[in-house]
């Protein structure tokens, strides 16, 4: 029988947000079009942010009320950095959130200018202020970080265990800077289950040392819930500039199809997708089917 795996498209909110120059909400609703029709259940399609630190994602109410009335059987979610964002993501129709905390305490306080305690605070407030949405909890630089190297997995389970006490049942742990390796997967992924059987473990991980699919693979084989990744690996790692970021959708489902798991997705529509976004979208692609011309008969 085969095995059942969800990857979690992000690109039209980690991909895109990287982009500098403005991506027309027309385009970017026609390629969400497009991973729908390719099969895509779980689509990160936007995020809540200050348009003046990220003009890009200035369309976000726009695009979630579109696509949260063009697809009821497509779970739509976005990353928001605050009480004042998950407030606007709810009121724009949207019933599941991504809330974000580094577990390195220098990179919480570089990324979103928080420490620890302010930062479990703000997730607090908005766990209480909406008790029928539900949160992804992101963790960043889960695997290390740039500032203080690599990281253990205890600090993790304790972060971990505080945010259980809040409310968070679904944690995504993520590897900021892609520096993650499959047996640390493998331990980080184990542990954190054991400790927390009853929550929902995701997985997220950069593609920077081209360990992204390996890794990623890992984590399913140790029954990640679900993987993150990004149409063509668009998106990139701000702290290692020219580095490719995100791990490619298109990859890692031609992956998982070889090694007998079964993703629901169609994946010459996926790849027609991804091609399209890199035709007219100057980004950082990390990708690499898409840069093949010839369709081999075995490819797809």
């Amino acid at each position: 029988m085969s095995k059942k795996v969800q990857l979690v498209e992000i690109g039209p909110r980690d991909g895109f947000q990287n982009v500098k120059e403005y991506i027309p909400v027309e385009f970017k609703l026609e390629i969400i079009d497009g991973l729908v029709k390719a099969g895509m259940k779980k689509i990160q399609c936007t995020s809540f942010v200050s348009p003046k630190h990220i003009p890009q994602m200035k369309d976000a109410p726009e695009v979630v009320q579109t696509v949260m009335s063009r697809y009821q059987d497509v779970q739509f979610f976005a990353l928001v950095p605050n009480l004042h964002g998950a407030k606007a993501a709810v009121e724009a129709g949207l019933k599941e959130i991504s809330c974000l905390i580094s577990l390195s305490v220098s990179h919480n306080q570089a990324n979103i200018q928080r420490t620890h305690e302010q930062s479990l605070d703000e997730i607090k407030r908005i766990r209480d202020s909406f008790p029928e949405i539900k949160i992804s909890q992101d963790i960043s630089t889960v695997f290390g970080c740039p500032f203080d190297g690599r990281m253990e997995v205890a600090p993790l389970i304790d972060m971990m265990g505080r945010l259980y006490g809040i409310g968070i049942r679904s944690f995504t742990l993520c590897d900021t800077i892609g520096v993650a390796y499959p047996s640390q997967v493998r331990e980080v992924l184990t542990k954190s289950m054991e400790a927390f059987p009853d929550c929902e473990m995701d997985l997220h991980i950069h593609d920077t040392r081209n360990m992204g699919i390996i890794s990623s693979l890992e984590g399913v084989k140790c029954g990640a819930h679900s993987i993150q990744t990004s149409l063509g690996g668009l998106g990139g790692c701000p702290f290692a500039p020219g580095a490719s970021g995100n791990t490619s959708t298109e990859d890692m489902a031609y992956l998982l199809r070889k090694e007998g798991y079964e993703t629901g997705i169609d994946e010459k529509i996926l790849l027609g997708t991804a091609k399209k976004l890199r035709a007219n979208v100057d980004g950082s692609y990390s990708g690499h089917l898409i840069n093949i011309e010839v369709n081999h008969a075995d490819f797809v």
